[in-house]
């Protein structure tokens, strides 16, 4: 049974994502819902569905759930990557495309230009919304849902991805504390599953354990440095690196730059 829409309101996302510096990353896991509405500089995305896209500044791009993808932002001179980002739980996007008959099959990434869509109305009045605690519950909720319903009526595809794939049911394990010691043992044993068994039910995914451990820390801590300003040093910690250093090397040694260079193009 789905939950209520009601219980998934506060759980939309709203972020700005910035970066100083050009880069690709790749293999990257969009776990939910996602819309990002570039502001300034571009994006490059390729994707094993949808191809390789090219957004400009006033576009959005549309992310389907449990999406890996290769990503590029591209800064601009003095004003570097900007974009905001707006993720939706799976309860609000199955409000809105659950019956729908792409539902049944995999959509990828999607892209809406600035000409003729204009997405910069759709966000103002998802900001106004999360900003305004006073609406009633109704009024809010119907608000919350128009962006999807917005895409649905401008034809854009959003199947629901498979929760249950072994990568997204053990990422989903490791996000819940990011800085403990995951072992595969003890992650296997969750699954109530022997070692030998895990490791072949992950090799579905195409990732063994270690990358899948290392790709989660990573992403997060690439998506704080995009979103956040704490300190570099916090966020190793916090991902489950020992040291900064550490964290600025795996980080260096998976998108050829360093932690400190998504936020500055001095190094």
């Amino acid at each position: 049974m789905t939950a209520p829409i009601e219980a998934f309101d506060t759980d939309i996302a709203l972020l700005p994502v910035t970066q100083a510096t050009r880069a690709i990353f790749t293999d990257l896991y969009i776990e939910r819902s996602l819309l990002v509405f570039i502001r300034t500089g571009s994006k490059r995305i390729v994707c094993p569905v949808g191809g390789e896209l090219f957004g400009e500044a006033g576009d959005v791009m549309i992310f389907p759930p449990h999406s890996m993808v290769t990503m590029e932002n591209r800064p601009v001179m003095n004003d570097g990557y900007r974009a905001e980002g707006l993720s939706f739980p799976h309860a609000l996007a199955d409000a809105v495309f659950a019956g729908h008959s792409v539902r049944s099959s995999r959509s990828g990434v999607q892209i809406l230009r600035s000409d003729p869509h204009r997405p910069e109305t759709v966000l103002a009045l998802v900001k106004e919304t999360l900003a305004d605690p006073t609406l009633p519950a109704a009024i809010r909720r119907h608000r919350l849902l128009e962006p999807l319903v917005w895409l649905r009526e401008a034809g854009v595809r959003l199947s629901a991805g498979d929760a249950d794939l072994p990568l997204a049911r053990v990422r989903r394990l490791i996000e819940v504390d990011l800085s403990r010691p995951w072992r595969q043992p003890e992650v296997a044993a969750h699954f109530a599953m022997s070692e030998a068994t895990f490791r072949r039910w992950l090799a579905r995914s195409g990732f063994g354990f270690s990358r899948i451990l290392s790709n989660t820390r990573l992403e997060r801590g690439l998506a704080l440095l995009q979103t956040t300003a704490v300190p570099v040093s916090r966020i190793a910690l916090e991902c489950g690196f020992k040291t900064p250093s550490h964290f600025s090397e795996a980080f260096r040694e998976r998108f050829g730059i360093t932690p400190r260079q998504i936020r500055s193009t001095q190094d």
